[in-house]
């Protein structure tokens, strides 16, 4: 049974069977359409940079016949609807680019090398953060990710179990910050407040609030708790790693 066919925030949400042919190249191609030089790659490609652009909700088959310039009836030859699309789109913006530097020998770059990678992603593709991927339908893009990631943390000598949860925590803890950062910067558009306006007319409250005594340990922080210039990305990475390192240890340590 598949799930909605509306739910184009969830992957494996529409004809997963589907979704898999079209990724792996299996099923039956397409029927020539009226449009010259149409093709799933195409469609996939539009609908990427239109996410991009305008965010997921700008998505829609009829929005990507006007922007390719065919049909809405056309492009349902190639791929069944959004949710089946949705699929395509996550596959392709998670296939490590062309020209991929390998992978590092020390481990511990290779950690940083996927936190940053996954960084970038969510940059570039910050759509990315609205779509429950808990159950991925898993094409050649999306394998060839985590091919790279298993080779570049081959060197940490974890059980295989620990290794994909050393690969979790790095993309939970790197989508968490994206997260900040994107969710500030949509904050601000939408509002037209900056963040420095938004905390900055709580501050005469605040400072009576702090000057009451019913927060002491608030009102110790020092003046740059906030500032903008701390960098948790790289602060958080590096515990990330030092707290690997200890479990690579022990794990040396159990095998003698």
């Amino acid at each position: 049974m598949t799930g909605s066919a509306s739910d184009t925030t969830t992957s494996g949400s529409g004809d997963v069977n589907r979704s898999l042919e079209l990724l792996w190249g299996t099923g039956e191609p397409p029927s020539r359409g009226p449009k010259r030089g149409l093709t799933l790659d195409r469609i996939v490609t539009a609908a990427v940079e239109l996410a991009d652009a305008e965010g997921l909700g700008a998505v829609s088959m009829r929005r990507l016949s006007a922007e390719l310039g065919t049909g809405t009836m056309s492009l349902y030859r190639y791929v069944p609807g959004k949710a089946e699309l949705l699929d395509l789109m996550l596959d392709r913006v998670q296939d490590p680019p062309p020209g991929a530097p390998e992978p590092p020998d020390d481990w511990r770059e290779g950690v940083e090398a996927l936190a940053r990678g996954h960084l970038r992603l969510y940059r570039r593709h910050p759509w990315l953060l609205k779509v429950n991927q808990s159950r991925s339908v898993l094409g050649p893009g999306s394998l060839r990710g985590l091919e790279a990631a298993l080779a570049a943390l081959r060197g940490m000598g974890l059980s295989d179990p620990e290794t994909l949860s050393v690969i979790i925590a790095v993309q939970s803890f790197t989508s968490g910050i994206a997260r900040m950062e994107i969710d500030a910067a949509e904050a601000a558009k939408e509002t037209g407040v900056s963040d420095e306006e938004f905390w900055s007319s709580q501050e005469p409250i605040l400072s009576r609030v702090m000057e009451s005594g019913r927060f002491p340990l608030m009102a110790q922080l020092s003046e740059d708790t906030f500032s903008v210039e701390f960098d948790h990305f790289a602060f958080g990475l590096r515990c990330l790693v030092r707290g690997f390192e200890a479990r690579v240890a022990e794990a040396r340590a159990a095998r003698g």
